[in-house]
């Protein structure tokens, strides 16, 4: 087999080896890369040649003889020189370039080596110069297949241009053991071309495997960080991507971080299901991704929260921004014909105003979203310093609160509700009072809030609850006791458990607790709170809605819910708008109570005048100053035993 075939058949092969696609082409480039990458193993080779081949020379001493070895001298420094200097991790290098490259200098040299090993042998300057050069030849094109294994032309290129030669001299000596060594030079180079590709197939599926991991560890990663709802960044990929952005953001820019909270998202769940949930979902995740400027990122950080940053050069930009978040996702969205609107409320903080870290930034923008949701949502709100001062504040009344509990700091007031026709107190409603051992008294409207974002409100409601059931039985069988239930305290596990257990401990019959709830209980239709009114009103505690008429009044809770109490708010007895619109409202509300047999209490009563008009109007029921206000359990105790003496202080209606 001639040379260009041998080495066309050894290139097929190599080709159905690596194939034509992306993977092995790169698998291609790193085999490739192994060929430049121990230049001086290159040079230890390059060296033993020229040695090796300059004794030949001098014991040869023919000038044909000496220029061949001078040309493979040069030969085998130029292959150094490139291999030092030529770098495989250069893009703009072909793979195939760094092949041809390689392949001139390699074949050059073994050809030129084998082609000096057969001379030597044809020109007999002696038995150890010709085994010394034999020798070195044949090791040479056996060595170098193992260390081209990752390039096999090559390698097996090298082997036949070295051997062949010293073969053919061998061949022509004609001596039986110069025979027979050029048999063993055949019958070695299929040998060592199996050796050569075996290891070459080794080596690719190696690393072929391990680009393949890579891949897929790659892949796994970008899964680990990616929502599989909207198609952002999640929460893990948040964290990466903001990092690196902070890390590279330049002096002269700033970042501005937006937290975005959907307004009362859980409704979409409820009524339209979680599949329409998720499609609004990816619908504001899309229309957030226009909003982002290149230099920015969207994520969603859980549930229906968002997070999108960006580099800002002014607060200004930052605001424009905001704007456009605010009307964009307050655009109605359509899903199967329905029209939905779905507000957002916005906290933004800047870097580094508000903070030099991830984690600052993102505390200072999720106190900003509280804010903003607390004031009223669809809105935005920047951080500032008194928010962090307010945390402090929360925290410290939440942690004095639970201690509070326990050391029984906290007390129950009762506020009595008479009876506008005789001046009798029906019930009393109980107020928890916390007076703090160094701050002195602290108002409710300080501690309920907090109680309730904290999830203390179901403890302190269960506390409230049995203190007043205790002080109830030892009153009159016909005075009840109201307590008021948070909507937190009713959707709490065993919440209607905990009410039977403070009846029962303090001996108290249902019928005389009465549960106040607010109108907002109802915003949100759920079994759990339709479960607990209806368990405890089959036992015979009853009810009472509380506040009528603040904002979400509605006739259905009333038909739906067994009430037989509504508490018309303060703000229609006594608040700024009080007039002709407000009586009126007052006597609609009462000749209601009057039809479905409920009793009508009026709220805020603090002059005669307004005990005459809502008793007028059709109220049965009053509660306020003008009675009585909150009292300790003892005075509410003394303030019926002197009613039923007949020496009542309480100021009757005349």
């Amino acid at each position: 087999m001639s040379g260009s075939n041998t080495y066309n058949a050894l290139r097929r092969r190599y080709d159905r080896i690596t194939g034509g696609d992306a993977l092995s082409e790169r698998v291609r480039r790193t085999l490739v890369r192994t060929l430049y990458t121990q230049p001086t193993s290159l040079a230890i080779g390059a060296l033993n040649g020229i040695v090796s081949s300059s004794i030949a020379a001098f014991m040869v001493q023919e000038t044909l003889f000496t220029s061949l070895c001078v040309i493979l001298g040069i030969v085998a420094v130029a292959r150094v020189i490139v291999a030092t200097k030529l770098s495989p991790d250069d893009s703009d290098t072909t793979t195939r370039m760094l092949e041809i490259i390689y392949e001139a200098g390699a074949f050059s040299f073994a050809f030129l080596y084998g082609l000096i090993a057969a001379l030597t042998i044809w020109y007999h300057p002696g038995g150890p110069v010709e085994v010394l050069i034999v020798a070195n030849a044949i090791g040479y094109g056996i060595g170098i297949s193992a260390r081209n294994a990752g390039a096999p032309v090559i390698a097996m290129g090298q082997l036949v241009l070295t051997c062949i030669p010293i073969a053919i001299a061998c061949l022509l000596d004609g001596s039986l053991p110069m025979v027979f060594l050029a048999i063993t030079i055949f019958l070695v180079a299929p040998a060592m071309a199996s050796i050569t590709f075996n290891t070459f197939k080794v080596l690719r599926d190696s690393i072929s495997a391990a680009e393949t991991s890579e891949k897929l560890a790659r892949r796994m990663e970008s899964l680990a960080r990616t929502d599989v709802v909207t198609g952002l960044a999640n929460r893990a990929g948040l964290n990466h991507s903001i990092v690196e952005t902070m890390m590279n953001i330049p002096q002269d820019r700033m970042l501005a971080l937006f937290w975005l909270d959907l307004d009362r998202f859980k409704e979409v769940n409820d009524l339209l299901g979680h599949q329409t949930g998720d499609r609004v979902l990816s619908e504001v995740a899309a229309r957030l991704k226009k909003i982002v400027p290149e230099c920015g990122s969207v994520a969603r950080f859980g549930g229906d929260e968002f997070v999108m940053f960006c580099e800002v050069t002014s607060r200004r930009e930052s605001e424009q921004l905001a704007e456009r978040m605010l009307e964009d996702i307050m655009r109605p969205i359509r899903i199967d014909g329905e029209r939905l609107e779905v507000g957002t409320s916005i906290g933004v903080a800047l870097l580094p105003e508000d903070g030099t870290d991830a984690d600052a930034l993102m505390q200072a923008a999720d106190l900003a979203l509280y804010h903003a949701k607390i004031e009223g949502r669809g809105r935005t709100r920047y951080f500032d310093q008194s928010m962090t001062r307010d945390l402090v504040r929360r925290r410290e009344i939440e942690a004095e609160l639970r201690a509070a509990i326990q050391k029984d700091e906290l007390s129950i007031f009762f506020q009595p509700i008479v009876d506008l026709e005789t001046g009798r107190i029906k019930t009393f409603e109980a107020l928890v009072r916390w007076f703090h051992p160094q701050k002195g008294e602290l108002r409710p409207d300080e501690f309920i809030p907090v109680a309730e974002e904290t999830g203390v409100i179901v403890t302190l409601g269960n506390w409230i609850t049995q203190q007043a059931a205790k002080a109830a039985a030892q009153w009159p069988e016909d005075v009840t006791v109201a307590v008021n239930l948070s909507p937190l305290q009713i959707k709490a596990p065993g919440a209607a458990l905990g009410i039977f257990t403070a009846l029962r401990e303090a001996g108290l019959h249902p019928s005389r607790l009465e549960l106040e709830v607010t109108e907002s209980l109802f915003l949100e239709d759920s079994e759990a709170t339709g479960s607990f009114i209806t368990e405890l009103s089959e036992r015979g505690v009853r009810f009472a809605l509380d506040d009528f008429g603040t904002g979400y009044s509605s006739l259905g809770y009333i038909n739906k819910y067994p009430f037989s109490k509504i508490k018309v708010d303060r703000s229609f007895v006594s608040g700024k708008d009080v007039g002709k619109k407000s009586d009126a409202i007052i006597r609609a509300v009462a000749e209601m109570g009057a039809q479905l047999d409920m009793d009508i209490v009026a709220e805020g009563l603090e002059e005669i005048e307004q005990v005459t008009a809502v008793r007028e109007a059709g109220c049965t029921l009053g509660q306020g100053y003008y009675f009585s206000r909150a009292v300790p359990d003892y005075l509410a105790a003394m303030l019926l035993t002197q009613e039923r003496d007949g020496i009542s202080t309480m100021r009757k209606v005349g």
